[in-house]
């Protein structure tokens, strides 16, 4: 049997596991959370280090993008090298392989239109550089959320050019602060405090980390389109009672919830061996695996075209 274990820093009350058959093999997926507990995430990895076929690192990323420039963040670093013999990964290979194959082949079918002038807010463009340049590249009004959501700061970046010089300015500092500076971890990934809600407001899609999504969302978002990923049944409901009109995960759905893009890429690992592995391999094993995303209708009753909120073009 292949595993794959996703060990997080985001809240235990997320736990998962998943059994499965994959190209004639058995597969056992788990997500353990560590509510934001550093040395428990470490003395983990080392428990799974050579028991698991991967080990995908959870509620952090190896590093953040903006165009080809990397920027490692020295807490992910420090916490995967606990792993001397499984491989790590972090679901980066599966953001900018497989994601922007759903932005720009999946989500215009399910809207019936073009990216062109649709209005989007992507929570975080660094965190999702793919899906940053696709939509970009599709022509889409979007919002980068990075300042607003990543650093709390009423400035809302309306282009990846922008997004390039800001992040070459501030990374390489941001960089270096503990990640709970920078993201929600262990309990603070339970709880919603709107921020900044007219940026949501304005949206058709909201786009990227759902931890982000949910901690910020308002608590109304009729006929808004999600485009996340990780979510469980808690969330599912969470984004009905807003009135959400539909859900895309760029992943499957597995025993009940969708696992986060490191367990996926865990799991080309775990099949096709450490790598690394280019943009065309992660999409080939994709489709081996039969993997497509979730279109979930979540309320009929929703416009199909939510208009901007007041004073907002």
């Amino acid at each position: 049997m292949k595993r794959v274990v996703s060990i997080s820093l985001g809240s235990s009350q997320r736990n998962a596991r998943a059994e499965l058959k994959l190209l004639g093999e058995d597969v056992a997926l788990e997500r353990i959370g560590t509510d934001g507990d550093k040395r428990r995430f470490a003395a983990l990895i080392r428990e799974h280090d050579g028991r698991a076929d991967a080990i995908g690192l959870g509620g952090i990323d190896l590093f953040l993008q903006a165009g080809q420039r990397r920027h490692y963040l020295r807490d992910a670093v420090r916490l995967a090298r606990h792993a001397t013999r499984t491989p790590v990964v972090d679901g980066n290979g599966i953001k900018n392989a497989w994601e922007p194959h759903i932005v720009r082949d999946v989500l215009p079918v399910h809207l019936g239109r073009r990216l062109r002038d649709l209005r989007v807010l992507l929570v975080s463009a660094v965190d999702r550089y793919g899906m940053a340049k696709a939509f970009a590249d599709g022509g889409a009004r979007v919002v980068y959320g990075d300042l607003l959501y990543g650093l709390g700061l009423p400035v809302p970046l309306r282009s990846l050019r922008t997004v390039h010089l800001l992040a070459a300015i501030l990374l390489p500092a941001l960089s270096l602060a503990p990640i709970e500076w920078l993201y929600p971890t262990g309990s603070r990934q339970e709880v919603t405090t709107p921020k900044f809600a007219r940026f949501f407001l304005d949206a058709e899609v909201i786009a990227g980390d759902f931890h982000l999504i949910r901690r910020y969302m308002p608590d109304e978002l009729a006929g808004r389109v999600v485009l996340t990923q990780t979510v469980t049944p808690t969330d599912l409901e969470q984004l009905r009672r807003r009135r959400v009109k539909s859900l895309i995960t760029t992943g499957p759905v597995l025993n009940g919830r969708s696992f986060g893009t490191n367990v996926l890429e865990g799991l080309v690992v775990a099949f096709a061996g450490p790598g690394p592995h280019d943009a065309a391999t992660l999409t080939a094993w994709m489709t081996r695996f039969g993997f497509q995303p979730r279109v979930e209708r979540l309320d009929a009753t929703a416009p199909d075209s939510p208009r901007p909120a007041a004073g907002m073009t």
